[in-house]
């Protein structure tokens, strides 16, 4: 089976002024949950995987297993290399099947960046897979890429303009005050800013660091133009948590079976409520 990219699904929801949720998936059973739960809900769905999942997982075994999920189910869905930083092993997945990867050189100099992601982008066209790149810095940790405070910066709307240009990504990830992993407070994401970008630049736009925002801001950032949505720490507690407590309860539970099917029933109410927030149900 053969992987699709995320160029039509996104081109899709921009022009119906919703967004494809992207789910940070680690293993068979958050997987499972992911697609079987979108499949239900008739949303189209990205799969996102990041480095370190990757490696833990096996690019084969991920490529694999998307694409069983594509033939079982017949919304639209793809499999896509979130973060990764190292252009080897992006090329070694795309290689391997993948067709959409973001290339995160944001902690670069602007120069560097541009070349970092042109390399990328010439290598993935060719196999026709799409390219995802990130200008600004969000505050936080996403895998095994940290930015302080001090760090982080938004997206400039003329940059963006000049990097589109340049880099001839797909997609671009913004950067208007989202963060990866929980929030200390109340974000505040600058929508002003968000719509300056989506006034001078013509490809979708993607929100990052999307877990643990309150609905009504992604909802807000939707219809100013964003059409992906990252979510990955809100599907992680609420599997975790439901797993632990499996464990309080049944401290003799030794199959796999057993304790897992707790913290999936608990990751699908998160996935559909994710659908529902991103307005991507019964879009297929």
């Amino acid at each position: 089976m053969k992987l699709h990219n995320t160029k039509q699904m996104l081109l899709d929801a921009q022009a119906g002024h919703y967004a494809v949720p992207a789910f940070n998936i680690h293993n068979l059973e958050t997987l499972q949950v992911v697609v079987s739960t979108a499949a239900e809900m008739r949303s189209p769905v990205i799969i996102a995987a990041t480095p370190s999942t990757v490696e833990y997982a096996d690019k084969d075994y991920l490529v694999a297993l998307v694409g069983a999920a594509m033939e079982k189910y017949d919304i639209p869905m793809s499999f896509h290399l979130d973060h990764h930083e190292d252009v080897q092993q992006i090329e070694e997945t795309i290689a391997a099947g993948c067709r959409s990867v973001m290339i995160d050189a944001s902690r670069l100099p602007y120069e560097e960046n541009v070349a970092k992601v042109q390399k990328v982008v010439e290598f993935a066209h060719t196999c026709g897979a799409t390219v995802e790149a990130e200008l600004g810095k969000l505050v936080g940790r996403e895998d095994n890429v940290e930015v302080s405070d001090a760090e982080s910066a938004y997206t400039d709307p003329d940059d963006a303009v000049r990097y589109v240009a340049e880099t001839g990504i797909d997609s671009l990830a913004v950067a208007i005050g989202t963060a990866h992993g929980l929030y200390k407070g109340r974000p505040h994401l600058d929508f002003d800013r968000l719509e300056k970008i989506r006034s001078k630049v013509e490809i979708p736009l993607v929100l990052h660091g999307a877990s643990d925002v309150p609905d009504e801001l992604v909802s807000k950032a939707i219809t100013l133009g964003i059409c992906k949505v990252n979510i990955a720490t809100d599907l992680k507690i609420p599997f975790a948590n439901a797993v632990k407590a499996f464990f309080k309860e049944h401290p003799e539970a030794n199959d796999p079976r057993k304790y897992m099917t707790p913290g999936k029933e608990a990751m699908k109410k998160v996935v559909q409520h994710k659908i529902e927030v991103c307005l991507s149900k019964n879009r297929y």
